[in-house]
């Protein structure tokens, strides 16, 4: 330790050059923890900064030869540690840490994991639009992987229940958050894909800081998500927070209410065109029956009416005007005519205007009713074929292919086992009935060409 007489009258440049001497003799390579403040970078290219904490501050100054070398540029705010060499500029009587090298500490470092894991599931495919599925239309049951005290259980079942029908909800609860809480998510989406009823998966939890969140920039969560058999929404954080699962998703909300809310869009959208299309319905018809009505008032209107009425009141007058030409005419003559009066005027009553427009009316109401059983008949067939539509769809699905007596072989990755030759003896396996999975070992494996040749041996 350099001691100093206290009886010595130093000067200014002789104290400063001591202290200098001493610093840059004991503090070198010391590495040094802040954040950055006031970054600025010279038209030389030198680099000058301080670092701080919450009671101290100090200066920095990182040459162009060595800021050539940085990794990545830095701003104000970035905690970063830094490793140099303490020295004093004798002009100011300042001392400064000469920096050798500049590393990001926390949120730049998982910054840096964030950028480098979103780049290599990209490269793989796992953001490509063409591998996302759609929503279903009709979920019979919403897979809901989140933390079951937090406020996003709470605004995804509130908005579920607001629905017209309600949707039911089935709850895998899991850290979102902390150590651990990865392989919890990721398990949960795994446990959902096994359930039949699951159409559909939210995935998902409130807003936070990016070490908050940092569970859903996870591998573990992004594979699950990949590897999903039914859609999967990723509701995390707030609207302008992204994660590496928004990416993998099928589709991304921007909070979890908004993740309900395309749930319950989809099913409110069918039953809107349902009731769209029997409003149509009714305009059509109501239209159709309007025309109908205004066509028998414009033939009622018309002039062939009047004028076979003008010809009606010109014959009855006729008639009387035989009368009384009659009255003055030889008996049987009268008789004559009297017969052929009494023929015209039965020919003249069945020419009756009002039973022609009552029989014209008749047939209106009996079309109009023929129209609208037509119409009832349609939408009845049409809601029958959707329903048709839709257990040939329940069929078709995976469970209903195990709820058959089927059942899928996976191997200790969680792969589907297509060949026994992927087995050796010893090798564990698990099998997915339709309800449930055992777990087995397989002792002894058959392949296609061992059933051959026992198939060939077994001929006389």
């Amino acid at each position: 330790m350099h001691s100093f007489s206290s009886e010595r009258i130093y000067g200014v440049t002789e104290i400063t050059a001591e202290v200098r001497s001493l610093l840059e003799g004991e503090f070198q390579g010391v590495l040094v923890e802040g954040e950055i403040s006031n970054w600025t970078v010279s038209n030389a290219g030198h680099i000058y900064f301080a670092l701080k904490d919450a009671r101290a501050q100090l200066k920095c100054v990182c040459f162009r030869g060595k800021a050539r070398h940085l990794r990545r540029p830095f701003e104000d705010g970035d905690q970063v540690l830094v490793r140099g060499n303490l020295g004093v500029y004798e002009l100011r009587g300042e001392y400064s840490l000469y920096a050798e090298s500049i590393e990001p500490r926390g949120i730049g470092v998982l910054q840096i994991a964030f950028d480098r894991l979103k780049a290599r599931l990209e490269a793989e495919g796992l953001f490509d639009e063409s591998r996302k599925k759609s929503l279903p239309v009709l979920p019979r049951t919403v897979g809901i992987v989140t933390s079951p005290t937090g406020a996003a259980i709470h605004d995804i079942l509130r908005t579920l229940r607001r629905s017209r029908q309600s949707i039911p909800a089935l709850l895998f609860p899991a850290r979102v958050q902390g150590e651990g809480a990865a392989e919890e998510i990721a398990s949960g989406i795994h446990a959902l894909n096994g359930i039949p009823d699951v159409d559909l998966i939210i995935v998902g939890r409130g807003g936070g800081s990016m070490e908050d969140l940092w569970a859903f920039n996870q591998e573990a969560v992004a594979r699950a998500i990949s590897l999903s058999r039914v859609p999967v929404v990723s509701a995390v954080g707030h609207q302008v927070d992204f994660t590496i699962s928004d990416f993998v998703a099928d589709v991304r909300a921007a909070t979890p209410t908004s993740a309900a809310e395309m749930v319950v869009a989809t099913r409110e959208e069918l039953a809107t065109r349902l009731s769209h299309f029997r409003d149509r319905l009714q305009r059509t018809l109501q239209l159709r029956l309007s025309q109908l009505r205004n066509r028998v008032l414009e033939l009622s209107a018309n002039r062939a009416f009047e004028s076979a009425q003008g010809r009606i009141r010109s014959q009855r007058q006729w008639l009387d005007e035989m009368g009384f030409r009659l009255s003055r005419w030889p008996r049987n003559t009268l008789t004559t005519r009297r017969e052929i009066w009494r023929l015209t005027a039965e020919r003249l009553e069945r020419f009756n205007l009002r039973d022609l427009v009552t029989q014209r009316r008749k047939a209106l109401n009996l079309f109009a009713d023929r129209a609208a059983t037509h119409v009832r008949f349609t939408l009845q067939a049409r809601q029958a074929r959707l329903s048709a539509q839709a257990g040939t769809l329940r069929s078709l699905s995976p469970s209903a292919v195990l709820n058959r007596g089927y059942s899928i072989c996976r191997d200790a990755d969680g792969t589907i086992l297509r060949d026994a030759a992927r087995l050796q003896s010893g090798d564990p396996f698990s099998v997915t009935l339709s309800k449930g999975n055992i777990a087995a070992r397989a002792e002894r494996i058959e392949t296609s060409r061992d059933f051959g040749k026992t198939a060939g041996q077994d001929k006389p």
